[in-house]
Protein backbone atom coordinates (compact mmCIF):
# COMPACT_ATOMS: atom_id res chain seq x y z
CA UNK A 1 0.00 0.00 0.00
CA UNK A 2 1.32 3.59 -0.71
CA UNK A 3 0.20 6.58 1.53
CA UNK A 4 0.84 10.00 0.80
CA UNK A 5 -0.22 13.26 1.52
CA UNK A 6 -2.47 14.96 -0.72
CA UNK A 7 -1.19 18.12 -0.38
CA UNK A 8 2.27 16.52 -1.89
CA UNK A 9 2.29 17.36 -5.89
CA UNK A 10 5.05 15.38 -6.29
CA UNK A 11 3.68 11.76 -4.51
CA UNK A 12 3.24 9.31 -7.70
CA UNK A 13 2.74 5.79 -7.32
CA UNK A 14 6.72 5.09 -8.85
CA UNK A 15 7.16 1.36 -9.58
CA UNK A 16 11.03 1.66 -9.39
CA UNK A 17 10.66 2.63 -5.42
CA UNK A 18 7.63 -0.49 -5.84
CA UNK A 19 10.08 -3.02 -6.81
CA UNK A 20 12.54 -1.63 -4.25
CA UNK A 21 10.23 -2.04 -1.41
CA UNK A 22 9.14 -6.03 -2.21
CA UNK A 23 12.37 -7.08 -2.79
CA UNK A 24 13.99 -5.71 0.25
CA UNK A 25 11.17 -7.37 2.45
CA UNK A 26 10.76 -4.28 4.77
CA UNK A 27 7.46 -3.81 6.31
CA UNK A 28 7.32 -0.30 6.23
CA UNK A 29 9.43 2.38 4.23
CA UNK A 30 9.34 5.86 4.14
CA UNK A 31 10.55 8.05 1.42
CA UNK A 32 13.17 10.60 2.94
CA UNK A 33 14.99 13.82 1.00
CA UNK A 34 18.06 15.56 2.26
CA UNK A 35 17.07 18.65 4.02
CA UNK A 36 17.27 22.18 3.31
CA UNK A 37 17.01 25.37 4.99
CA UNK A 38 13.05 25.17 3.44
CA UNK A 39 12.58 22.09 5.33
CA UNK A 40 14.43 23.07 8.65
CA UNK A 41 10.96 22.62 10.71
CA UNK A 42 9.93 19.35 9.06
CA UNK A 43 10.02 16.19 10.81
CA UNK A 44 12.94 13.87 10.55
CA UNK A 45 13.90 10.91 11.41
CA UNK A 46 16.22 9.61 14.45
CA UNK A 47 16.75 6.04 16.25
CA UNK A 48 16.27 5.06 19.61
CA UNK A 49 18.48 3.96 21.33
CA UNK A 50 16.40 1.44 23.19
CA UNK A 51 15.26 -0.81 20.48
CA UNK A 52 17.63 1.09 17.53
CA UNK A 53 13.89 1.44 16.00
CA UNK A 54 13.46 4.42 13.48
CA UNK A 55 11.15 6.75 14.96
CA UNK A 56 9.62 10.37 13.43
CA UNK A 57 10.65 13.50 15.52
CA UNK A 58 7.93 16.23 14.45
CA UNK A 59 8.64 20.22 15.37
CA UNK A 60 5.90 20.32 18.24
CA UNK A 61 7.26 17.13 19.97
CA UNK A 62 10.73 18.92 20.26
CA UNK A 63 11.33 20.94 23.76
CA UNK A 64 11.80 24.57 23.14
CA UNK A 65 15.49 24.54 24.25
CA UNK A 66 16.17 21.86 21.56
CA UNK A 67 14.71 24.13 18.77
CA UNK A 68 18.07 25.12 17.40
CA UNK A 69 19.12 21.22 17.09
CA UNK A 70 16.04 20.11 15.52
CA UNK A 71 16.66 22.65 12.85
CA UNK A 72 20.06 22.20 12.27
CA UNK A 73 20.13 20.26 8.66
CA UNK A 74 23.27 19.20 9.18
CA UNK A 75 23.09 17.40 12.34
CA UNK A 76 19.64 15.93 10.81
CA UNK A 77 20.07 15.65 7.46
CA UNK A 78 17.14 13.81 5.84
CA UNK A 79 13.31 14.53 6.79
CA UNK A 80 9.92 12.79 5.87
CA UNK A 81 8.33 13.20 2.59
CA UNK A 82 4.97 11.59 4.34
CA UNK A 83 4.98 8.91 1.12
CA UNK A 84 5.02 5.80 3.27
CA UNK A 85 5.24 2.16 1.51
CA UNK A 86 3.56 -0.25 3.61
CA UNK A 87 2.46 -3.83 4.13
CA UNK A 88 -0.77 -4.94 4.74
CA UNK A 89 -0.23 -8.19 6.51
CA UNK A 90 2.56 -6.40 9.45
CA UNK A 91 -0.01 -4.01 9.29
CA UNK A 92 -2.65 -6.32 10.18
CA UNK A 93 -0.63 -7.71 12.92
CA UNK A 94 0.08 -4.78 14.50
CA UNK A 95 -3.47 -3.72 14.77
CA UNK A 96 -4.62 -7.10 16.09
CA UNK A 97 -1.86 -6.88 18.37
CA UNK A 98 -2.92 -3.40 19.90
CA UNK A 99 -6.78 -4.34 20.03
CA UNK A 100 -7.49 -2.79 16.65
CA UNK A 101 -5.42 0.54 16.53
CA UNK A 102 -1.97 1.64 16.13
CA UNK A 103 -0.33 3.34 19.09
CA UNK A 104 1.13 6.28 17.58
CA UNK A 105 2.66 8.71 19.46
CA UNK A 106 0.37 11.98 21.12
CA UNK A 107 1.53 15.11 19.41
CA UNK A 108 0.24 18.70 21.29
CA UNK A 109 0.19 21.91 19.35
CA UNK A 110 -0.92 25.23 20.20
CA UNK A 111 -3.21 26.65 18.40
CA UNK A 112 -6.08 29.47 18.31
CA UNK A 113 -9.69 28.93 17.64
CA UNK A 114 -9.97 30.52 14.57
CA UNK A 115 -7.06 30.79 12.26
CA UNK A 116 -7.71 34.05 10.74
CA UNK A 117 -7.04 35.87 14.58
CA UNK A 118 -3.94 35.14 16.82
CA UNK A 119 -6.09 36.88 20.04
CA UNK A 120 -8.72 33.87 19.65
CA UNK A 121 -9.22 31.22 22.02
CA UNK A 122 -5.88 29.65 22.80
CA UNK A 123 -6.42 25.91 22.25
CA UNK A 124 -3.79 22.62 22.55
CA UNK A 125 -5.05 20.37 19.23
CA UNK A 126 -3.88 16.45 20.10
CA UNK A 127 -3.18 14.85 16.94
CA UNK A 128 -0.78 12.09 15.38
CA UNK A 129 1.44 11.74 12.56
CA UNK A 130 0.86 9.00 10.12
CA UNK A 131 4.62 8.55 9.44
CA UNK A 132 5.25 7.89 13.12
CA UNK A 133 4.07 4.56 12.70
CA UNK A 134 7.48 3.90 11.48
CA UNK A 135 8.31 2.82 15.11
CA UNK A 136 5.63 0.33 15.65
CA UNK A 137 7.04 -1.97 12.49
CA UNK A 138 9.61 -4.05 13.00
CA UNK A 139 12.14 -4.18 10.33
CA UNK A 140 10.80 -0.58 8.76
CA UNK A 141 13.58 1.28 6.94
CA UNK A 142 13.74 4.82 4.80
CA UNK A 143 15.21 5.80 1.70
CA UNK A 144 16.10 8.68 0.04
CA UNK A 145 14.63 10.23 -2.83
CA UNK A 146 14.82 12.79 -5.12
CA UNK A 147 12.77 16.28 -4.61
CA UNK A 148 11.37 15.33 -7.39
CA UNK A 149 8.86 13.22 -4.71
CA UNK A 150 8.07 16.05 -2.99
CA UNK A 151 6.34 19.22 -3.75
CA UNK A 152 3.80 20.46 -1.04
CA UNK A 153 1.49 23.15 -0.53
CA UNK A 154 1.31 23.96 2.86
CA UNK A 155 1.61 27.46 3.24
CA UNK A 156 1.53 30.55 0.97
CA UNK A 157 5.27 30.69 0.65
CA UNK A 158 4.93 27.27 -0.96
CA UNK A 159 2.09 28.12 -3.23
CA UNK A 160 3.68 30.99 -4.50
CA UNK A 161 6.52 29.12 -5.76
CA UNK A 162 4.30 26.76 -7.11
CA UNK A 163 2.58 28.99 -9.13
CA UNK A 164 5.62 30.37 -10.82
CA UNK A 165 8.43 29.77 -13.38
CA UNK A 166 10.62 28.22 -10.41
CA UNK A 167 8.47 25.34 -11.39
CA UNK A 168 7.31 23.58 -14.88
CA UNK A 169 4.35 21.39 -15.51
CA UNK A 170 4.97 17.98 -17.03
CA UNK A 171 3.01 16.36 -19.74
CA UNK A 172 0.96 13.54 -17.37
CA UNK A 173 0.80 16.84 -15.02
CA UNK A 174 3.70 16.35 -12.16
CA UNK A 175 5.45 19.64 -10.69
CA UNK A 176 9.04 19.46 -11.65
CA UNK A 177 11.79 22.02 -10.28
CA UNK A 178 12.63 24.03 -13.62
CA UNK A 179 16.18 22.92 -15.11
CA UNK A 180 16.78 26.92 -14.60
CA UNK A 181 16.98 26.53 -10.90
CA UNK A 182 19.98 24.15 -11.56
CA UNK A 183 17.93 21.62 -8.66
CA UNK A 184 17.89 24.39 -5.96
CA UNK A 185 14.23 25.97 -5.34
CA UNK A 186 14.29 29.40 -4.44
CA UNK A 187 13.57 30.20 -0.47
CA UNK A 188 10.48 32.15 0.10
CA UNK A 189 9.46 33.58 3.31
CA UNK A 190 6.18 35.60 2.96
CA UNK A 191 5.22 37.64 6.53
CA UNK A 192 3.29 34.80 8.22
CA UNK A 193 0.53 37.18 9.82
CA UNK A 194 -0.13 38.93 6.27
CA UNK A 195 -0.27 35.64 4.25
CA UNK A 196 -1.32 33.26 6.51
CA UNK A 197 -4.80 32.27 4.66
CA UNK A 198 -4.51 31.87 0.33
CA UNK A 199 -6.92 35.16 0.24
CA UNK A 200 -3.96 37.46 0.97
CA UNK A 201 -1.77 35.76 -1.63
CA UNK A 202 -4.72 35.62 -4.37
CA UNK A 203 -5.24 39.50 -3.58
CA UNK A 204 -1.13 40.01 -3.58
CA UNK A 205 -0.58 38.25 -7.31
CA UNK A 206 -4.11 39.72 -8.67
CA UNK A 207 -2.25 40.71 -11.51
CA UNK A 208 0.00 37.78 -12.01
CA UNK A 209 2.65 35.67 -10.09
CA UNK A 210 5.78 37.04 -10.63
CA UNK A 211 8.62 35.35 -11.78
CA UNK A 212 11.00 33.51 -9.17
CA UNK A 213 13.12 30.98 -11.80
CA UNK A 214 16.34 33.71 -11.41
CA UNK A 215 15.16 34.22 -7.53
CA UNK A 216 17.58 32.85 -4.72
CA UNK A 217 15.44 34.66 -1.73
CA UNK A 218 12.94 36.31 -1.59
CA UNK A 219 11.56 37.73 1.77
CA UNK A 220 8.30 40.22 1.74
CA UNK A 221 6.79 41.89 5.03
CA UNK A 222 3.94 43.54 5.41
CA UNK A 223 1.44 43.88 2.49
CA UNK A 224 2.92 43.94 -1.08
CA UNK A 225 1.16 43.63 -4.86
CA UNK A 226 3.45 41.94 -7.52
CA UNK A 227 2.60 41.04 -10.68
CA UNK A 228 2.98 38.99 -13.92
CA UNK A 229 5.25 41.91 -14.90
CA UNK A 230 7.63 41.87 -11.62
CA UNK A 231 10.96 39.66 -11.85
CA UNK A 232 12.70 38.85 -8.96
CA UNK A 233 16.29 37.92 -9.48
CA UNK A 234 18.89 37.00 -6.42
CA UNK A 235 18.35 38.06 -2.96
CA UNK A 236 14.79 40.36 -2.29
CA UNK A 237 14.00 41.79 0.33
CA UNK A 238 10.55 43.86 0.46
CA UNK A 239 9.65 45.41 4.01
CA UNK A 240 6.36 47.89 3.54
CA UNK A 241 6.22 49.79 7.03
CA UNK A 242 3.46 51.51 6.20
CA UNK A 243 -0.37 50.56 6.39
CA UNK A 244 -1.15 51.03 2.54
CA UNK A 245 -0.50 48.44 0.46
CA UNK A 246 2.58 48.63 -2.12
CA UNK A 247 2.90 47.19 -5.55
CA UNK A 248 6.38 46.54 -7.02
CA UNK A 249 7.40 45.65 -10.85
CA UNK A 250 9.94 45.35 -13.57
CA UNK A 251 12.72 43.34 -12.79
CA UNK A 252 14.11 43.60 -9.09
CA UNK A 253 17.97 42.63 -8.52
CA UNK A 254 20.05 42.00 -5.19
CA UNK A 255 17.95 44.61 -3.68
CA UNK A 256 16.64 45.61 -0.18
CA UNK A 257 13.41 47.59 -1.04
CA UNK A 258 11.61 49.38 2.42
CA UNK A 259 8.81 51.34 2.37
CA UNK A 260 7.71 54.14 4.63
Amino acid sequence: MFVSNSDNLGATLDLKILTHFATTNASFMMECCERTENDKKGGHLAIRTSDKHLILRESAMCAEEDEAAFQDITKHRFFNTNNLWIRIDKLQEIVNKFGGYIPLPMIMNNKTVDPKDDASQKVVQLETAMGAAIECFDGASAVVVPRTRFAPVKKCDDLLLLRSDAYIITDDYRPLLNPACKGVAPIIALDSKKYKLVGALEEATAEGVPSLVDCKRLTVKGFVHMGSNTRFVGTVSITNKSNEVKCVSGTIENDDLVFE
